[in-house]
């Protein structure tokens, strides 16, 4: 019996511990999230004034025909292969996080035509990949923290550019899971590249929000491909951070969940536990009644005639 509660003793230490890790993760988790969804809700603003800056240029471009020709900075062609990046996770912990990014990766690239291209950010995501058989390019780091964003993202205009020169890349996808309220994310695919005239005609119709129509008061060529690095920039930057809050949602997910199986874990085993120390006082204080009813009797004897 004491071996037996020893051993209850000992899981439910255990369990005690690894309580105290899930907590610490989950707080991390927490703590995460805010940093991500503040930064995505700061780049909100940003990349809205990018996009009115392009709206400005089209708007511009209609009246002035001096404008440069948008589709002279575009250098993708369609000799090129479809290129997707995929943004996942270094570490566990994170739920079905990969797994439902692959599933829609592979979804949207059965339904486009042509060759493919992957670059695949987070070693989780490269390595179920590698198991699938399918080619990867480059690999890049996921960033750590928000300060590593920004090289991640420049590393990855540089790849695209040199791809564009030479016409290897005739589209560009983004695969991440985009945050939500309440620490939750859904899968999503969105369009870079190219910039053609449906992504054109978008900005084209925007009405600008106030009365005063705006100009531009440089050279159109500078103010255009400074107003195309900026948006390819916020783009890609944008899907990061989100992916990063997404997988600290999930994470912290993930952690309730085994926060509240620990704790159940721990009532059972207190149970049993309470249960075979009850049993054990119950014999033990059966073993000394028995005793004591064994020294306390005396036979009776009965005199002779």
């Amino acid at each position: 019996m004491g071996e037996l509660s020893s051993g209850l003793q000992r899981k439910i230490n255990s369990a005690t511990d690894l309580k105290s890790v899930v907590r610490t993760m989950k707080a991390m988790a927490a703590a995460n999230i805010s940093q991500y969804e503040t930064a995505v809700s700061a780049l909100d603003d940003y990349y809205k004034t990018v996009q009115l800056g392009l709206v400005a240029y089209f708007h511009s471009n209609q009246i002035n025909s001096k404008a440069v020709n948008y589709s002279t900075v575009n250098k993708t062609t369609s000799l090129g292969k479809v290129g997707f990046i995929a943004i996942g996770s270094d570490q566990g912990l994170v739920g079905k996080f990969n797994d439902a990014l692959v599933s829609h990766l592979l979804n949207t690239m059965k339904s486009l035509p042509g060759e493919k291209r992957v670059w695949a950010i987070g070693e989780r995501i490269q390595t179920h990949l590698s198991s699938l058989k399918i080619p990867l390019e480059q690999p890049f780091a996921l960033p750590n923290s928000i300060n590593a964003v920004t090289g991640l993202v420049t590393s990855l205009l540089q790849e695209i550019e040199a791809l564009q020169q030479t016409n290897e890349l005739c589209a560009l996808h983004i695969v991440f899971n985009r945050s939500l309220p309440n620490a939750k994310y859904e899968t999503c695919t969105q369009k870079v590249l190219p910039l053609d005239s449906e992504w054109q005609q978008k900005l084209t119709v925007t009405r600008w929000p106030s009365r005063c129509l705006p100009q531009l008061l440089t050279d159109t060529k500078r103010t255009f491909s400074a107003l195309i690095g900026e948006y390819l920039f916020t783009t890609l930057y944008k899907a990061c951070t989100e992916s990063l809050a997404s997988e600290n949602a999930s994470r912290l997910t993930a952690m309730q969940r085994a926060e509240k199986n620990i704790e159940e874990l721990q009532t059972e085993l207190s149970r049993q536990f309470h249960r075979q120390r009850q049993q054990g006082i119950d014999e033990e204080l059966s073993d000394l009644v028995s005793g004591f009813e064994a020294l306390s009797f005396k036979p009776s004897v009965k005199a002779r005639p």
